[in-house]
């Protein structure tokens, strides 16, 4: 296809509007999240179904990581059970919903700040499809991934993040998908939450609300708290692609606001 098809197909599938999706970041914590009834999985069901519905959803999950950034561009991408040592329930979930080169290109497009590999390999990890059984269940919306570079320092993450803002007017959903305390060394099995894990998670609370992204973006300069929140950082970047969209001024909603099992948040939030 050359390339005044190609822009033709995307313009055709992805018209532009004048509304503005919201853009959301959640906190997705245990993969059994998909399949228990819960405080959280209730919570994203109810965000979904007040969400207008989209053409697409574009998700940014902790869970792909690669040497550049890629995104999915087969048109039925297979369910990842990327865990081990869960339930059989877990592994048996499949998300079925179909894939959209068509969105795939259309990222490509819009990325400015470096070249985008179209991947035809990976599918929707438990980042994706965890958050996305529970907002909509059907598996009937198309869903691409988009990966996080790791060669990538998190102010370059959210410089990227900003040439998707377009496609928010094309009736895409953009989600990230981690956490913004994730610290597996420290986790424990219970509904409990370590001090530092709650000071860093109401440090960025009130960061966010502020528009703060600066100090939100170099979040290693915050002290102890911010070491044992973030030890690496895959779960904290897909904050950092849904902050990157706001615009001036546009409404933040916190859907869920709690620590547990110790050092995970399960922080969510919706921009618009």
């Amino acid at each position: 296809m050359d390339l005044a098809a190609t822009l033709a197909e995307m313009n055709a599938t992805f018209p532009e509007t004048d509304v503005r999706l919201p853009a959301l970041f959640v906190g997705h914590g245990s993969p059994t999240n998909a399949i228990e009834d819960n405080e959280f999985s209730r919570s994203w069901a109810e965000a979904g179904s007040a969400l207008p519905r989209p053409r697409a959803i574009l998700c940014v999950s902790a869970h792909w990581e690669t040497q550049r950034t890629c995104v999915t561009a087969m048109r039925k991408p297979k369910t990842i059970h990327d865990f081990a040592g869960f339930p059989q329930a877990l592994f048996e979930m499949q998300y079925p919903a179909p894939g959209s080169p068509a969105l795939a290109r259309l990222a490509c497009a819009g990325i400015h700040e470096t070249e985008v590999r179209l991947d035809q390999e990976w599918g929707l990890d438990h980042g994706a499809w965890s958050v996305l059984s529970r907002m909509f269940p059907a598996a009937d919306i198309p869903v691409v991934q988009l990966s996080l570079d790791r060669g990538r320092a998190p102010e370059a993450h959210y410089e990227l993040a900003r040439d998707l803002r377009a496609l928010r007017n094309r009736g895409v959903l953009i989600l990230g998908s981690g956490n913004i305390v994730h610290n597996l060394g420290r986790i424990v099995w219970q509904d409990t939450a370590y001090d530092w894990g709650v000071e860093f998670d109401e440090t960025m609370r009130r960061l966010i609300l502020a528009a703060d992204h600066d100090a939100i973006i170099h979040y290693q300069r915050l002290g102890q708290a911010a070491r044992l929140a973030v030890p690496t950082n895959e779960h904290f970047l897909p904050l950092l692609y849904i902050l990157a969209l706001r615009e001036h001024n546009e409404a933040i909603r916190f859907f869920v606001e709690k620590v547990t099992l110790g050092a995970i948040s399960m922080r969510s939030l919706q921009i618009g």
